[in-house]
């Protein structure tokens, strides 16, 4: 298990242990996934306003919102470099 803080954008970061799944939110059971947790008082908003570009599934069921490709935050996730480091 790993066990490190990864950047999600503008200097937040979640623990990569505690990631289950980072998926794109363009899918309607995604979408209602989010509005659940809207109402659960899970949803965490990690944006600064910009567009919702993945989605972090956690394994205390919140539900974190980036502005960071679902395919950099694995890449960051897995330790791999991106090219696209910023935010």
């Amino acid at each position: 298990m790993k066990n490190f803080l990864v950047n999600i954008g503008f200097g937040n970061v979640v623990s990569a242990g505690r990631v289950v799944a980072v998926v794109n939110p363009g899918s309607s059971p995604i979408k209602k996934l989010r509005e659940e947790a809207r109402e659960r008082g899970k949803l965490i908003d990690a944006t600064e306003g910009k567009k919702i570009r993945s989605i972090i599934i956690t394994d205390s069921d919140h539900i974190i919102l980036s502005a960071i490709q679902v395919e950099t935050i694995v890449q960051r996730i897995s330790g791999q470099k991106t090219s696209a480091e910023g935010i």
